[in-house]
């Protein structure tokens, strides 16, 4: 099965902070002299945009998204799938996916949200003039393996309506349904038909329309928006979930120094476990504020380092890389203690960690060892590029440069934003990429797939036991044999190192105590946003 490159969860980006939005999360006036209850969302992301057929699906994109037109199923904080606009998924065969949308799902004017809605948003998905492949629809049958259907195509033989309700997508191959869970339906926001078929597919992706969505199936209808600074929206008093408790909601983009200064003053009301990068010298500081609660949530953020193998094609000198550096350090000086050191892509938060695969330990001497048989002169420089926003690991890239010229590999940090790092990665134009990267703990495969999935990936590596081995979990529902599976995978990592993992980050959030219903967590934050209240 073809990779798919995967939504990158949990990526820091740092941005200007603009205070000037409405209110705090309390009943009172915002800045246009508005009454009622406002909750502000403090995060680090930048966004991209809230055009469906535009934007990647990085978290920031996803999530504002998802407040006005809903995925099929998203995870709860307890890692289940929970129906979103979609009450069921099912599949006999692992080829077939039975799609049944909520019989109560309509659209914020009344209109019945129907199959034909889920059919029409997912072909013009697939159309080449509109030509986002991040969904990577190439794995249902009609669509081609570039991803794309024809211009202007009436119908795709794999997206199927059966009646008003149902829709059944047919993949080419076998695929768990975990997979199509979590790779399609937490990223499918349906679309409204009924208002989207005026546009040619060319203005699909110039629409001003997509700015100011008027129809919608979430809870949410969206205000304004500046991608560096805030996104801001209305209640959809006709949310057929429920209208929400609160009036308004504003999510802050805003400097990972500053969710402090925001928490402590009430104009940030809650934080997100991946799209918020609270640095770890403010964790005891924030504990310690009287009008927030904090959470910590599972190891589930990954800071992965990726290695352009085909730069660094001796397998030896990867694993120098990793002797030489005190992981475990990092976690307990960078992350205060709060995080773990795992070798490959699995964490403990997974149903399918391995304990078989033990971490490669800190050995400065096995480093040098390792470069002397692989001819490791010392004269090359290594580019490491890092995410300016997340400056925690910008103050943990320092201390691997040290580690490694200990052993005597010369690294050169380039600190660059986001946006500027993914442009990076889909070059070849570096040694090592660093990035928060958190793999769906209940199912890694899509990532995992396509950033080994050699030529044109981000470490260029590739690897028959690994492809046999990923393709295994797909065939079986059985816990125990997809953890031995994956256990194979890891250990494989392990030895050629076309990545590792610098640590695992138990994130930490902050929620006001003024509020109820909300709690950060990685995985489930805005399922039930509506049930959001602000107390006195």
């Amino acid at each position: 099965m073809k990779g798919f490159i995967r939504k990158l969860l949990g990526l820091s980006l740092a941005a200007a902070l603009a205070f000037s939005l409405a209110g705090c999360g309390s009943k009172g006036q915002n800045a246009a002299g508005e009454e009622g209850k406002i909750v502000n969302v403090g995060v680090t992301d930048s966004l991209g945009g809230l055009n469906p057929f535009v934007i990647d699906q990085t978290e920031i994109n996803k999530y504002a998204v998802g407040l006005m037109f809903l995925p099929l199923m998203e995870l709860d904080s307890e890692l289940n799938f929970q129906g979103m606009l979609a009450d069921s998924i099912t599949t006999e065969d692992n080829i077939n996916f039975v799609v049944h949308i909520n019989e109560e799902a309509t659209w914020s004017d009344g209109t019945p949200v129907t199959a034909e809605d889920v059919e029409y948003t997912v072909r013009r998905l697939a159309s080449p003039v509109v030509n986002n492949t991040t969904l990577m629809l190439y794995a249902f049958e009609g669509v081609g393996d570039d991803g794309f259907v024809e211009e202007g195509a009436e119908s795709v033989a794999g997206i199927q309506v059966i009646d008003d309700k149902t829709v059944q997508f047919t993949s080419k191959y076998p695929m768990a349904l975990t997979t199509f869970e979590n790779t399609y339906a937490r990223y499918l926001h349906t679309l409204p038909k009924h208002v989207i078929e005026q546009f040619s597919e060319e203005e699909l992706l110039t629409a001003d329309w997509f700015n100011h969505p008027d129809v919608t199936n979430g809870p949410f209808l969206l205000t304004g928006f500046d991608n560096d600074h805030y996104i801001s929206y209305e209640a959809n008093k006709s949310y057929w979930k429920g209208a929400p408790k609160i009036d308004k909601l504003n999510i802050r983009i805003v400097d990972a120094s500053q969710i402090y200064a925001g928490l402590q003053s009430g104009e940030i009301d809650i934080t997100h476990h991946t799209m918020t990068a609270i640095p770890q010298e403010d964790f005891e500081s924030i504990e310690a504020l009287e009008n927030v609660e904090t959470v910590y949530g599972a190891p589930i953020t990954n800071q992965s380092a990726f290695i352009q193998t085909a730069n660094i094609p001796d397998a030896r000198v990867r694993q120098a890389l990793v002797y030489a550096i005190d992981r475990q350090q990092l976690v307990d000086q960078l992350l205060k203690g709060h995080g773990e050191v795992v070798d490959g892509f699995v964490s403990s938060a997974s149903p399918f960690f391995s304990e078989e695969v033990t971490p490669i330990p800190y050995d400065p001497e096995k480093a040098k060892e390792l470069l002397a048989e692989a001819g490791w002169d010392g004269s090359q420089t290594l580019r490491f590029y890092v995410n300016s926003g997340d400056s925690t690991f910008v103050n943990g890239a320092q201390v691997l440069v040290a580690q490694w010229a200990a052993v005597g590999i010369k690294v050169e940090v380039q600190t660059v934003d986001l946006a500027t790092l993914m442009t990076v990665a889909g070059t070849t134009d570096y040694d090592i990429l660093a990035v928060q990267y958190t793999y769906a703990p209940v199912d890694p495969y899509p990532d995992v797939d396509w950033l080994l999935s050699g030529e044109g990936s981000w470490t260029g590596y590739h690897s028959d036991e690994i492809s046999q081995a990923l393709a295994q979990t797909q065939q079986t529902s059985d816990i125990e044999k997809i953890r031995g599976f994956y256990a194979v995978v890891d250990k494989k990592v392990q030895e050629d190192v076309p990545m590792f993992s610098a640590y695992i980050i138990s994130a930490q959030g902050a929620v006001s105590k003024r509020l109820s219903g909300a709690t950060p967590s990685a995985y489930g934050f805005f399922n039930d946003v509506q049930n959001w209240d602000v107390v006195e």
